[in-house]
């Protein structure tokens, strides 16, 4: 029986259960979806004992692959390999109407599908594009983008490099911010106890956050070094960095992050200078971006940066990078431009945005909502359903 008019059968892949950008796009998005009526599967990869990040208001399936390799192309290989194996049986031309991946893995496990002849044409988003050295790496990825019918962007930065690239034309969707979990509100309640990430007050030492783990996009080193350069004047000035669950192994951001350290004589531990929390969880994380006094993203590359509008909904000012994609949607009071590739750039930007607290949620996280965003899905979904077929 096909689905009613008002009601889509949505399927949405993605590379992981870990909160990374993308990931967590994916869960927002067919959370939103589904609130809109309709039916939505999200599909995720899962090494034994994985489970997505946080529960989900719409149907969670599974998808068993080996644990993650520490080479990148082995651990691609074995996942596109085991992805085209068990999603024959979850038989998707039949379930959807709508098949749309967020990444190359399970792109690259469409095509493959979709030349068997198992299904049919399909959606993809581009969050951002690697720069793999690896030629295996390259072909994989580009594979997952020419071979979708429909392309969507985060942002026109890579809706532009798509075309200038690729000759590919996109459609632009965008990222939104869940207000309801991220907007500063009131304190957590003393019937919960204390809480490691405690809210900003009465505390003399600022902290500043990074989120993402240790990676080359993210320019962690640098935040390192740009921390050693601030703390001349504000001595107590701390960095945490949050997250990290990257299938990647990012061996050369590991070493840039230890030279950073040894040259500046800074220490990374518990209570030290900076301190690596590894994964946070979702509940927490509010909690985190208020905890922290400004975050630092002097991303070299992002596809959107999500992360700055959650701090920003927490009324904590951000530092970004002044390049695209932060400078097509950011702006107003919060906002603290740097230059990614200078250290004093960054470090002046981080004291201006501690010497500016924020007293409420940036006003521009009202123009992100989720809801928004899957409004926009839904359209293109129904606008471009007759060239599916």
């Amino acid at each position: 029986m096909p689905a009613p008019a008002t009601e889509m059968r949505i399927a949405l892949f993605t590379h992981s259960v870990n909160p990374r950008g993308g990931v967590v796009h994916t869960v927002e998005l067919g959370e939103a979806l589904q609130r809109l009526g309709h039916r939505v599967t999200i599909f995720l990869p899962a090494a034994p004992g994985e489970w997505l990040y946080r529960p989900a208001c719409c149907e969670i399936e599974l998808l068993p692959v080996p644990a993650a390799a520490h080479d990148a192309r082995a651990m691609a290989a074995t996942r596109i390999a085991a992805l085209e194996q068990v999603l024959p049986s979850r038989r998707l031309r039949q379930r959807f109407d709508v098949l749309h991946a967020q990444d190359s893995l399970s792109g690259n496990a469409l095509a493959t599908l979709q030349e068997r002849g198992l299904i049919g044409p399909w959606w993809r988003t581009v969050h951002h594009l690697d720069d793999f050295e690896d030629p295996q790496l390259r072909l994989w990825q580009q594979r997952a983008v020419l071979s979708a019918r429909h392309v969507l962007c985060v942002s026109d930065t890579w809706r532009d490099r798509l075309l200038q690239e690729l000759g590919l034309s996109a459609w632009r969707v965008f990222n939104g911010v869940a207000l309801e979990r991220f907007q500063c509100g009131t304190p957590r309640s003393q019937a919960l106890g204390p809480h490691r990430f405690a809210p900003r007050g009465g505390r003399r030492d600022p902290v500043l956050l990074m989120v993402g783990g240790v990676e080359e996009r993210k320019n962690t080193a640098r935040g390192v070094r740009a921390l050693a350069v601030l703390r001349r004047s504000r001595p107590g000035a701390r960095l945490l960095i949050a997250g990290g669950a990257s299938l990647l192994p990012h061996v050369q951001a590991h070493r840039d992050h230890l030279d950073a350290l040894r040259d500046t004589g800074l220490r990374d531990g518990p209570g030290e200078a900076v301190e690596r929390l590894g994964v946070i969880a979702e509940s927490d994380m509010a909690d985190l971006y208020r905890h922290a006094d400004a975050v630092l993203m002097p991303s070299l590359e992002e596809g959107f940066g999500l992360v700055a509008l959650e701090a920003l909904a927490c009324a904590t000012p951000v530092v970004v990078s002044h390049r695209p994609p932060f400078t097509e949607h950011l702006h107003g009071p919060g906002v603290h431009w740097c230059d990614p590739l200078d250290l004093h750039s960054i470090a002046h930007a981080a004291d201006q945005a501690l010497a500016h607290p924020m007293s409420a949620p940036a006003a521009l996280c009202a123009d992100f909502s989720w809801e928004r965003s899957a409004l926009q899905h839904e359209l293109l979904y129904r606008t471009l359903a007759a060239s599916l077929h």
